[in-house]
């Protein structure tokens, strides 16, 4: 992800991300330098530039001309983050509950969507979780799946690399990019593809036809590695 993309998620257009990274490189610039530097319009870079200052990327340096100079990268990082999470906070206080959660089936689509939805499904889970994924969906998952096996819940994985995540019983088997089951506490199922980007797509149910399908599915695959593991160390 290039940067100013990935400043856009901190709260800035990708022209104000545009005159951020030029003061990072050339530092105190007023409108007109930092308008030359972009190759944006004078008037765009004075607005830019001010619009900086409110979202606290910019500090203002008063004097003849008014320039601008850079909020280093960390500390403005820091600071929205830490705005966000109170605003967080105060959101979570006022908005209204949500009602009980449909049983039907939800489509979820675009790999970012399906991380964060595998993420609060492995955070919500009290007994037991069995994912089976390839490692690239495995290691974005890793901080989520370390904190159930402390909290010795039962993880089971069936991907095609061992892991170091020692909390938890895993079934190698071949690689299958992108395809993804998650079933957690016999109550919540995902499943689907997430190696398509924004493409991705996943079903996700509370519905006990879909899930024990899944089980059924995945316990299937169990027997067979281990039939298959048996007879291994037999020959």
């Amino acid at each position: 992800m290039e940067l100013i993309e990935m400043l856009t998620n901190f709260g800035l257009t990708r022209q104000e991300a545009g005159l951020y990274i030029t003061l990072l490189k050339e530092g105190e610039q007023n409108g007109y330098e930092a308008a030359k530097a972009t190759g944006i319009s004078r008037s765009n870079a004075y607005s830019g530039l001010a619009s900086l200052v409110d979202k606290g990327a910019a500090y203002m340096v008063e004097g003849n001309v008014v320039k601008y100079i850079p909020v280093p990268p960390e500390q403005f990082c820091s600071n929205h983050i830490r705005r966000m999470k109170a605003l967080k906070e105060q959101i979570l206080t006022v908005a209204p509950r949500r009602r009980e959660e449909p049983e039907g089936y939800i489509t979820i689509k675009g790999a970012d969507l399906i991380l964060d939805k595998m993420r609060e499904m492995i955070g919500g889970a009290r007994e037991r979780i069995y994912l089976a994924g390839d490692q690239p969906v495995i290691r974005q998952l890793e901080e989520e799946l370390r904190a159930a096996g402390r909290q010795e819940l039962k993880v089971v994985l069936l991907t095609d690399q061992e892991t170091d995540l020692p909390e938890t019983i895993l079934y190698q088997r071949e690689s299958r990019p992108g395809q993804i089951r998650l079933i957690v506490d016999s109550t919540y199922v995902l499943t689907g593809d997430i190696d398509g980007g924004k493409d991705s797509t996943c079903l996700y149910s509370r519905k006990k036809n879909l899930i024990d399908l899944i089980k059924d599915s995945l316990k299937n695959e169990i027997k067979l590695l281990e039939a298959s593991s048996q007879k291994e160390k037999i020959i």
